[in-house]
């Protein structure tokens, strides 16, 4: 009998080993293998992800962009659902980028620099809360260097307001519609591109020369 018991209590503790570590490898597992070279992903909230999507395809070592929708509670969101507010996501850009040519520290500072990390629930004129400035991380290492970076800007005085800018794991991601990724690039004359999303690849431009991607 008590050796069933202490059988039944291994078989138990062992099935809630391989739970932790099954959990543990998604949160942690952020390198991936595509075209057999290792890159990672990093998620940004910077407003309308039109132009953080546009931000970010300019820097070199960025490998692929993708628009979408995480931190909410609704499963598979539509874009006018996030658009009232109410779903609890924000729009996102979910980076893959090539850490042997850029470091995620590297993709904080184009994040922080592209966007204003101070104002509420908001970037300019696009306001409510899926516009909140957020980073979610998809590892500790990815945690703790926001963290940092975010005490170093408040430590350096680089913004005379707070920072708001929220961070927190990425617990879900879900693709915008189609017609969404790669926006600017489809619709670079269109007023919202024109006077909101160019001037701030623009900014980009002049910010990040030496990290932009060449022809």
């Amino acid at each position: 009998m008590i050796k069933i018991i202490t059988i039944i209590l291994l078989n138990i503790l062992f099935t809630i080993s391989i739970l932790n570590c099954k959990s543990k490898t998604t949160m942690d597992n952020q390198t991936e293998i595509f075209d057999n070279k290792k890159y990672e992903l990093a998620t940004f909230g910077g407003g309308c992800f039109w132009c953080t999507e546009a931000v970010f395809k300019q820097i070199d070592g960025v490998v692929e962009t993708v628009v979408g929708y995480a931190g909410g509670d609704v499963e598979n969101p539509t874009y006018e659902q996030v658009c009232t507010g109410t779903t609890g996501h924000a729009e996102v850009c979910q980076v893959k980028y090539d850490p042997e040519k850029i470091s995620y520290k590297d993709l904080l500072e184009v994040f922080f620099k592209t966007h204003d990390p101070t104002t509420l629930n908001r970037q300019g004129a696009d306001v409510g809360t899926q516009y909140r400035s957020v980073i979610f991380y998809h590892n500790d290492v990815q945690k703790n260097l926001a963290l940092k970076y975010i005490k170093k800007l408040e430590r350096e005085g680089v913004y005379s307001k707070p920072i708001v800018t929220q961070v927190e794991p990425l617990k879900n991601f879900y693709r915008a519609e189609e017609y969404h990724q790669n926006y600017f690039e489809k619709n670079p004359y269109s007023t919202y591109c024109i006077f909101v999303v160019a001037p701030k690849v623009d900014k980009t431009k002049k910010l990040f020369k030496e990290r932009l991607k060449r022809d």
